[in-house]
């Protein structure tokens, strides 16, 4: 470990474990020594196995499947970290779920995402970090600091090493378009969007292409691919409208249900993501490529633990 970083411990969910091993390993200090149990029942039980006190505690948990079980697991993490004395507990949560349940749709549905936000501050989180939150505004949800990190560099860096002639970033609806904004400015390129019509959770309809697309390589960029119906469907619709080619890229592959298969069937090329989720599923070896994430909240946990600026990561 080095002198500078001896009071940053970094501790690891079950969640993605890799993930937070290859981030203790960019900062060059060791993994922290915790292990996760559970009792016959089904309850999580904890052990910090070293002293932490006085130190700047982070613990990395992406909220993936099984969801609830990890939301509680790092609940519990958060939880023992407090009562054990650290200078501050820091929750980086790659992909916060719920995300989507963010505002009331109908009479006296829930607003989730900000029920998640009371839950890790009533147990004592200091501050989080999370990644490409499905809508900005929850970071207002929360009455702690909130570091709000974002994977577009890491995808434009890939793409700009395929160095596309004629290229076009893609936004998957009108919601994304500030994203997909984003990745065109690293690449220089125009933008289009597809305008589409939700039926559904997870179903949705393309109405209409907005943008010039012919003879182009589209580049369509989402925050998250789930059952990948609609960024399939995307993806036909602009092939059928004239684009040459077609790449899908976005920060979280949930890939839920039939997701893989429908993907790997697809006329896509290629699906390119990040390791905020572990990518499990033996099938994504030919068509799928995993860029990481290590590095970004690496240097952000140092930033922060040297209370530095982390919005310097993106200019």
């Amino acid at each position: 470990m080095t002198q500078k970083h001896n009071k940053i411990k970094i501790f690891s969910g079950t969640a993605n474990e890799a993930l937070t091993k290859e981030i203790a390993k960019w900062i060059e200090i060791p993994l922290g020594m915790g292990e996760v149990t559970r009792f016959s029942d089904g309850e999580i039980s904890l052990h910090i196995k070293e002293s932490v006190r006085g130190s700047d505690a982070f613990i990395v948990q992406p909220l993936c499947e099984p969801i609830n079980e990890n939301i509680m697991e790092l609940l519990i993490i958060i939880d023992a970290l407090k009562r054990a004395s650290t200078k501050s507990v820091n929750a980086v949560i790659p992909y916060y779920a719920y995300a989507r349940q963010d505002r009331k749709t109908r009479a006296r549905d829930p607003i989730t995402a900000k029920l998640l936000a009371d839950l890790f501050t009533a147990a004592g989180a200091s501050r989080i970090v999370a990644m490409d939150l499905h809508a900005g505004q929850i970071q207002g949800f929360f009455n702690i600091p909130f570091d709000h990190l974002t994977g577009v560099p890491i995808l434009a860096n890939y793409f700009k090493k395929k160095q596309i002639n004629n290229g076009i970033v893609v936004s998957p609806d009108l919601g994304g378009v500030t994203r997909a904004r984003g990745l065109a400015d690293y690449l220089e390129m125009p933008i289009a969007v597809i305008d589409k019509k939700r039926l559904a959770p997870n179903e949705a309809e393309v109405m209409n292409i907005i943008g010039d697309i012919e003879g182009k390589t589209a580049i369509v960029i989402d925050d998250i691919i789930d059952t990948a119906g609609t960024i399939v469907q995307g993806a036909e619709a602009l092939l059928d409208k004239g684009a040459k080619e077609v790449y899908a890229c976005c920060t979280h592959g949930l890939f839920s249900g039939q997701a893989i298969p429908r993907l790997s069937a697809s006329p896509i090329k290629e699906v390119i993501i990040t390791n905020t989720i572990p990518l499990r599923d033996e099938r994504c070896k030919e068509k799928f490529k995993v860029l990481s994430v290590a590095p970004l909240i690496g240097e952000a946990i140092i930033r922060i633990h040297e209370e530095r600026s982390i919005s310097e990561l993106f200019l």
